[in-house]
């Protein structure tokens, strides 16, 4: 039976993606829930599982063409169906809006994520299921499925709490820490998504690899813009020809809270978590938020919005490319508990496992480039946004104190800020708050919730 799949509804408002990278060729013999093509979403890298067994007759759509939802990606000669299964009349499903329609004129069946939406409470494979029942595939999200898959969770046994019973990646989550479905072993529990690195919390930049002599030769190489480096390039020239910006550079005195950070560091570790500084500059920088509401703000046509939660974007280097996810209600959490979900957001984001809603919805974004060097810079504004942080290394530099030449731990930071909403006495006021913060560490204890 001849198979379309169409690109699905991804949610979160997406209505077209790029195809980046097809994972098959004509002819390929697929199974169920393999993995067969790459898109790029406005933010996110998504790899979409097929939904049936069967070989690939034909690629719909070119690598690098950007396509709408339900465009037909590639057509299958399903194994495991019958034209006598078929029913004449078309079918959809309302739920999710993807359509599952059969043609009149041949013997086709098209698909999307998913074939048919199932009830929201977990799907009975008792010895008496019927034989639709157990074909019945769960709505769920691509990163979800592939999770369970590699946890060893049968994916159709999970109740799912997005939209119309969508399994998302919280609840194969929830499934694997409780035990609270059917699981075998496998080979990677769910502790892997929290990164062993001490400093996973902070950007970790890929270096290009050396080209071959054939290429070097060369006198250049032409390589297609696509996927996420198209998305970063479009978002770079929007902030840079919509934004007038003004980067402010000042050092701070961080010995104070380098003592800080290593009298603590044992305890965090006892608890399982790597604590960097990135934590306490979270909360210095929430701090200065809340004083100075004009920097966590936008403008939105003709009218200022001030934003009152404070939603914080964490650079973070990927394979592919930069990737801002996103910590929400930074001024809620605990030092501890922001350094576990940076480090986790910051591993997803590595392994490809971000959701798109980990990567939207910032109030104001975190660089950290120190992690291989530096010292200042003049970071570019996230659209939407009306400033950005860059973090420097921190460095032993001589400094001066009351009169005295000392050795001191010196952070520099770099401020860059939407001049149409903030000027330079604000800015300084701003950086002046998140300064004094930092270097007196202990004051943050006074605004903590």
């Amino acid at each position: 039976m001849i198979v379309q799949f169409r690109l699905p509804d991804l949610g979160e408002g997406i209505t077209e993606a790029e195809l980046v990278r097809w994972l098959v060729k004509v002819g390929d013999t697929v199974t169920q829930d393999q993995e067969i093509v790459e898109v790029q979403t406005d933010k996110a890298m998504v790899e979409l599982p097929s939904p049936v067994a069967g070989t690939v007759l034909e690629l719909n759509v070119t690598e690098g063409q950007i396509v709408p939802v339900e465009t037909v990606l590639l057509t299958f000669d399903d194994h495991t169906q019958k034209e006598s299964d078929i029913p004449v009349t078309g079918a959809a499903t309302p739920t999710n809006g993807l359509q599952a329609a059969k043609s009149e004129v041949s013997p086709q069946k098209e698909y999307a994520l998913v074939d048919t939406a199932p009830s929201p409470t977990a799907v009975s494979h008792s010895n008496g299921a019927t034989h639709a029942q157990q074909r019945r595939r769960a709505l769920a999200t691509p990163v979800a499925r592939r999770m369970a898959r590699e946890l060893g969770i049968d994916i159709t046994t999970i109740k799912g709490s997005g939209p119309a019973g969508r399994v998302r990646t919280q609840d194969v989550q929830a499934i694997a820490a409780h035990g609270t479905a059917s699981a075998t072993p496998a080979s990677e529990s769910i502790q892997s998504f929290v990164s062993d690195e001490e400093n996973a919390v902070l950007p970790t930049f890929v270096t290009t690899q050396p080209l071959d002599v054939e290429v070097a030769e060369q006198d250049e190489e032409r390589i297609p813009l696509r996927g996420l480096r198209r998305r970063i390039a479009e978002n770079m020239v929007l902030s840079a020809s919509t934004i007038p910006q003004v980067t402010s550079l000042i050092e701070v005195d961080a010995t104070e809270l380098v003592a800080l950070r290593r009298s603590i560091l044992g305890e965090a570790e006892a608890q399982g978590v790597k604590l960097s500084y990135l934590p306490f500059i979270v909360k210095a920088l929430v701090h200065a938020l809340r004083l100075y509401p004009y920097v966590n703000a936008t403008i939105d046509k003709e009218q200022i919005v001030l934003k009152h939660t404070y939603h914080i974007g964490v650079a973070t280097a990927t394979p592919d490319g930069l990737l801002v996810p996103v910590l929400r209600s930074a001024d809620k959490l605990t030092m501890l508990e922001i350094a576990r979900e940076v480090n986790r957001l910051a591993e997803a984001g590595r392994e490809r496992k971000l959701q798109l809603q980990e990567l939207r919805g910032s109030s104001f974004t975190i660089s950290n480039y120190g992690t291989v060097g530096g010292f200042f810079t003049t970071p570019i504004i996230n659209p939407g946004e009306a400033g950005i942080l860059g973090l420097g290394r921190i460095v032993k530099r001589p400094w001066v104190v009351e009169d005295r030449v000392e050795v001191r731990s010196v952070l520099p930071l770099s401020f860059t800020a939407d001049h149409r909403l903030i000027d330079g006495e604000l800015a300084m006021r701003f950086l002046n708050t998140l300064v004094a913060s930092l270097e007196n560490p202990n004051l943050l204890l006074l605004h903590m919730r």
